[in-house]
């Protein structure tokens, strides 16, 4: 894997340096436990009900740098280096309640300080996508950061430039997919493949936003948005986004 650029390395230097610096260079955050109202009302056949759009709700939250830099790039989700994959350091990791296993992948929150402000810019927020996992710790294991703040934390719908990207993988007849780049609920909760001699297949969520299949689709066109019928494994194309 490809060593940091000077400016990824500076930036993650300043995750050492204090919550002060948690909105001005977009540090990734953990969302913990006390989300858990906040999990309550999301629902898994609409992952942003009506009511939840905008509704602040409280929050802790706590900067981190992982031990491995490769964890700080990549995360629970499975997108990988999060610059080339279009999310950067404006990312965070949810909870065990929260993360559920893997289906929140992709969703956007916005967050905003209220207590310890000397932490925080005074009326300012940051807009952030969930590409990681939290673990949780005992009472006994300090906080990866050491230090924590109480935010106000709410669902939003993310922005994206450009289409959704589908990474394509696998062996024989293993497909796995890789759906990123998702506007509007930002995360996925069902992925179907159609090629030119199949119908619709139901696929199956491997890990965080990566899904798989069994089928034998070589040699066809296939269809999540489309695909080109020279598709190859190890391949990523781009998709028309969904209307928000």
């Amino acid at each position: 894997m490809p060593s940091p650029s000077p400016r990824r390395r500076r930036r993650n230097g300043f995750f050492a340096g204090g919550l002060q610096l948690l909105f001005q260079k977009l540090a990734l955050l953990t969302v913990l436990h006390s989300l858990l109202q906040l999990a309550a009302a999301h629902q898994t056949t609409s992952r942003y009900p009506q009511e939840v759009l905008g509704e602040w709700k409280p929050g802790r939250a706590t900067y981190y740098s992982a031990s491995d830099p490769r964890d700080t790039i990549s995360g629970a989700c499975g997108y990988g280096d999060l610059g080339r994959s279009g999310y950067g350091l404006g990312t965070l990791g949810l909870s065990e309640v929260l993360f559920e296993k893997g289906q929140i992948c992709g969703a956007c929150f916005e967050v905003r300080c209220v207590e310890e402000l000397r932490y925080c810019i005074p009326g300012t927020s940051i807009k952030l996508t969930v590409t990681n996992f939290c673990p949780p710790t005992t009472a006994s294991q300090p906080t990866p950061a050491g230090t924590a703040t109480l935010p106000t934390t709410t669902w939003i719908r993310c922005g994206r430039q450009g289409g959704m990207r589908f990474t394509v993988d696998g062996y024989g007849v293993f497909h796995s997919v890789l759906i990123s780049n998702v506007a509007g609920a930002g995360d996925v909760t069902e992925v179907k493949v159609k090629g030119s001699r199949t119908g619709w297949l139901q696929m199956a969520r491997n890990w965080g936003q990566n899904w798989h299949i069994n089928a034998d689709l070589r040699g066809q066109p296939l269809s999540f948005e489309r695909s080109p019928s020279d598709w190859s494994f190890g391949q990523t194309y781009v998709g028309k986004q969904f209307v928000a």
